[in-house]
């Protein structure tokens, strides 16, 4: 059973039916991944989200529940939505996802999580392999998600995803996007394959090249050996003044 004292303790320094959804966005093997979260014997996921401190920015506390989640700090974190519709749900949710009778009455009997909340949505994007996904409740479980293949979602967090991603897509000239989901080092193929995977398309070579130039990001560096008889690419990094 859920501590019905530790949760009334904690709900009294944050903002009452305001919170924030951070979609965390990973990039690997040629796939765009997200981490969702759920509890045990819930057949419902959900983005990673938090509630807001009455001495904090809301900036700082999508900073703050970003790095709880993912024990990251220091990166990519843009606000994308807000989300507020007036039928916005919370109760049914948490009726499902509390399955035991007196889990779910303890629940219901605290106002601040069965009224109406607008969620506040940031997006991020990270190397997956420096993530290591914290639960926000010892017995809750984490995962990355193939973004084409998502698990059922709670509340309206489908449509947070789909929104966020049309943002990413939206924003890749400009956000530089592979500074998070890229290693330190790269080929100019290897950049190429995040956006097609981001965007959903294949791109010509030479004019992905010619745009990624133009827009003065990437230092060249050595050629990358690969021991084989073509030439060897050369690798590239960003620019540390371009640095988030």
């Amino acid at each position: 059973m859920i501590d019905l004292q530790k949760i009334i303790e904690g709900l009294k320094e944050s903002i009452p039916q305001l919170s924030i959804d951070c979609v965390i966005f990973g990039f690997q093997n040629q796939e765009l991944k997200v981490l969702l979260s759920k509890l045990p014997d819930i057949d419902l996921w959900a983005v990673q989200g938090g509630f807001i401190r009455k001495t904090e920015d809301i900036d700082q506390a999508a900073a703050r529940i970003l790095e709880e989640r993912t024990g990251l700090k220091g990166i990519f974190l843009e606000q994308f939505h807000a989300f507020g519709k007036a039928n916005r749900p919370s109760i049914d949710f948490l009726r499902e996802a509390f399955k035991s009778i007196s889990d779910r009455v303890a629940v219901e009997s605290i106002p601040f999580l069965t009224q109406r909340f607008i969620s506040i949505g940031y997006y991020s994007l990270v190397d997956l392999l420096r993530v290591e996904p914290v639960p926000g409740i010892s017995y809750e479980r984490s995962e990355w998600f193939d973004i084409q293949k998502l698990p059922k979602l709670g509340l309206d967090h489908a449509e947070m995803i789909e929104k966020a991603l049309k943002t990413l897509q939206y924003s890749v000239d400009y956000a530089l996007i592979g500074f998070n989901l890229m290693p330190e080092t790269f080929t100019m193929n290897e950049l190429q394959k995040l956006y097609e995977t981001i965007l959903g398309e294949t791109m010509s070579r030479n004019n992905f090249q010619r745009k990624i130039l133009d827009m003065n990001i990437l230092e060249r560096l050595e050629k990358k050996f690969t021991g084989g008889a073509h030439k060897a690419p050369y690798l590239y990094r960003f620019k540390r003044l371009n640095q988030y």
